[in-house]
């Protein structure tokens, strides 16, 4: 009897533990009907939202993209116009300092020029004067000469040379010889010269 009784309990213990892992078919049926009835608003209701805030995000992220580019364009377009800019303006820097390298020589040859000029200016005065000084230095010299010739030879003479024509001639006389004496002296002091180098 009891062992017929432990063999009912395990027979209902077995049933028991099968039905554990096994739900009833009815909660089957009814979990089914909820799934379907949460689909079904999934679907509906949520689905639409959720694609509508995805193709939202992803316009937004396109425009975003498209706006990126054409920014990315617009930096691109102004440096190249300020390289563009920049070489006009290195260009025009080159070219003003050629000019000014030019302008500088040319005004360096100029002023040189003015200069040479003044300078030659100069040494021309300076020549005239120096010759006017000499030719009034000679007329001094042979005004005095002249004079100093005329007392020395009316002393020597005993005869008064008062005369002006006769004076005249004298004076001139008497300058003649004594330049022809200085041009003789002259050329005959380098021959003098040489022959003492030879007996040396």
């Amino acid at each position: 009897m009891s062992t017929s009784y432990g063999l009912v309990l395990a027979q209902e213990g077995g049933e028991s533990e099968q039905n554990l892992f096994i739900p009833a078919s009815y909660d089957i049926v009814w979990s089914l009907v909820v799934t379907v009835i949460i689909a079904f608003f999934v679907y509906r209701y949520l689905m639409p939202k959720m694609t509508a805030i995805l193709d939202e995000r992803s316009a937004k992220i396109e425009g975003g993209l498209e706006h990126a580019a054409k920014v990315q364009a617009e930096a691109d377009k102004a440096r190249e116009e300020q390289e563009a800019v920049l070489a006009e303006a290195r260009g025009e820097a080159a070219r003003i300092r050629e000019e000014a390298q030019g302008d500088g020589a040319a005004i360096v040859a100029e002023a040189r020029g003015r200069a040479q000029a003044e300078a030659n200016r100069i040494v021309e005065s300076a020549q005239r004067q120096i010759d006017a000084e000499r030719q009034q230095a000679v007329v001094s010299l042979r005004s005095e000469v002249g004079t100093l010739a005329t007392e020395l030879a009316s002393r020597i003479v005993g005869e008064s040379l008062a005369d002006d024509a006769r004076q005249s001639r004298l004076i001139d006389r008497f300058l003649e010889e004594l330049d022809s004496s200085t041009a003789d002296s002259a050329v005959d002091a380098p021959a003098s010269v040489a022959p003492a180098h030879q007996e040396d």
